[in-house]
């Protein structure tokens, strides 16, 4: 059964076990074409949130008498374009890292599927997010109902326990959020706290 866009969004947002049922002969063409059409939502806002801001920005600067900075009122329009642009390289990079990253941990769970299935649960699995993760509040809840909707998809694509299928998931993410928290540890140990004068200071002698 051939699904079309709109049917795979409200599948994978309310129904997605039989949308990643329905999904499991879909090539990476197929998902990647999906994939794309989701990710222009959250470009194009970004695009026009950059657009916007810059305006304010330029506006604020003219108010106290600040020239205008080169390229002038052209620059809102060209942050948007590279805004947009980034938005998609960096999406379209991103989901096959993450997609070979997730596979790591999903064979060593016991899926042995295919890496093409663990792409196509990442691309598939971003819908939540990409449609909804730019409201306030409810940009929380899409990014945990994605998180569920990806264990769902390696469950489903994969042929795995709900329990493998979470540990897969869990493992993928725990791992670099980990590495990142002891940089930012290390990178924060390394700087100076706020001197307070030692007994020896200003105030005990004058030495």
């Amino acid at each position: 059964m051939v699904l079309s866009i709109g049917e795979r969004i409200k599948g994978f947002l309310f129904s997605p076990s039989d949308t990643f049922d329905n999904s499991k002969e879909d090539t990476i063409g197929d998902a990647f074409k999906y994939f794309v059409v989701i990710l222009l939502i959250p470009a194009v806002l970004i695009a026009i949130i950059a657009a916007v801001a810059f305006s304010f920005f330029a506006g604020m600067l003219g108010m106290f008498g600040v020239p205008m900075m080169p390229f002038g009122a052209a620059m809102g329009p060209l942050l948007a374009v590279g805004a947009f642009i980034g938005i998609l390289v960096g999406g379209i990079i991103g989901v096959f890292i993450g997609g070979l990253w997730l596979h790591i941990w999903v064979y060593l769970v016991g899926g042995r599927e295919g890496i093409e299935q663990t792409i196509k649960v990442v691309m598939y699995g971003a819908t939540p997010s990409f449609l909804l993760g730019w409201i306030p509040i409810v940009g929380f809840i899409a990014g945990i109902w994605a998180l569920i909707v990806e264990i769902i998809g390696i469950r489903q694509l994969q042929e795995l326990s709900t329990g493998k299928a979470v540990l897969a998931v869990i493992i993928a993410i725990a791992i670099p959020l980990i590495i990142y928290v002891a940089i930012i540890a290390a990178f924060m140990a390394t700087m100076p706290g706020p001197g307070f004068p030692g007994p020896r200071g200003p105030g005990f002698g004058g030495y």
